[in-house]
């Protein structure tokens, strides 16, 4: 069961975590809107921003690429506000504001724009009306995922068990340190996620055991299991946790959002 006791004032403004990992295919999208739906079961109102022009998670969540008229690049070059791109999704208290292929051009369109690196905060300011907003960057450490992380509270990290895991980790750390310094002091690194975990595998508990060495408690105790029911709901246009909610993949999802919320009431406690 998801925990559900992290209350805001109906002034707060959301909270505002970027999903985010430099390296493609750790399971960050999957991540983004499986998180977003247990969030979301647990009564949370839950809106996922896709940032990345590929727009797995639209796809994910069951958004067709013909609704997309207005999308999160519109929102970045400012032909748009948040309300307009907002898409209802068929999970109760979860919204998207999807991607569209014209992002793989917003760096070039907004390299000699002003404040280029606030343009995402800016479009989000104001709108407490949810109380998560999870964005889905692209994998790698460009102009997108500086909007993102300049936008956010927060950082999640997605971390798949493989050999190299640490060597990429450490990279984004110092991305998100020199983001705090120079454009969101209040950005922190909410946690990381360990992904496609094989337990069949002496090298995940080895990955597994150098990430808590390093990171300690900024890893959650949750482990994401390589699972076949994860790889095929996207194909469906679903969650895991809506395509086999029994499924080891969706139960894993279900205890990381406790967890993430565990970690959010302690922070207004």
């Amino acid at each position: 069961m998801v925990e559900t006791n992290v209350s805001r004032g109906p002034s707060a403004s959301s909270r505002i975590i970027a999903i985010a990992n430099q390296k493609g295919g750790v399971g960050k999208t999957t991540t983004a809107i499986n998180l977003a739906t247990a969030m979301a079961a647990a009564g949370k109102n839950v809106l996922i921003i896709d940032l990345d022009p590929q727009g797995n998670a639209s796809t994910g969540l069951g958004i067709e690429r013909q609704t997309r008229a207005v999308s999160s690049y519109h929102l970045l070059i400012g032909e748009a506000a948040l309300a307009e791109g907002v898409i209802a999704t068929a999970i109760p208290h979860l919204s998207v504001v999807p991607s569209s292929v014209d992002l793989s051009g917003a760096e070039i369109e907004l390299v000699d724009e002003p404040r280029r690196e606030h343009r995402l905060a800016e479009a989000l300011a104001g709108h407490g009306q949810y109380d998560f907003i999870l964005i889905d960057c692209p994998p790698s450490l460009n102009l997108l995922t500086l909007n993102a992380l300049v936008a956010a509270q927060a950082v999640l990290v997605p971390l798949q068990c493989e050999f190299f895991a640490l060597e990429g980790i450490s990279h984004l750390v110092k991305t998100i340190e020199r983001v705090k310094q120079a454009f969101n002091p209040d950005l922190e690194l909410h946690g990381i996620v360990l992904t496609m975990f094989d337990k069949r595998n002496n090298l995940s508990d080895m990955v597994a055991a150098d990430v808590r060495g390093y990171f300690g408690d900024k890893v959650y105790k949750t482990v994401i299991p390589r699972n076949v029911r994860i790889s095929e709901a996207p194909s469906h246009g679903k969650p895991v946790l809506l395509y086999d909610m029994r499924c080891a993949g969706a139960e894993a999802y279900i205890h990381l959002a406790s967890e993430v919320l565990r970690r959010e009431r302690d922070l207004v406690a």
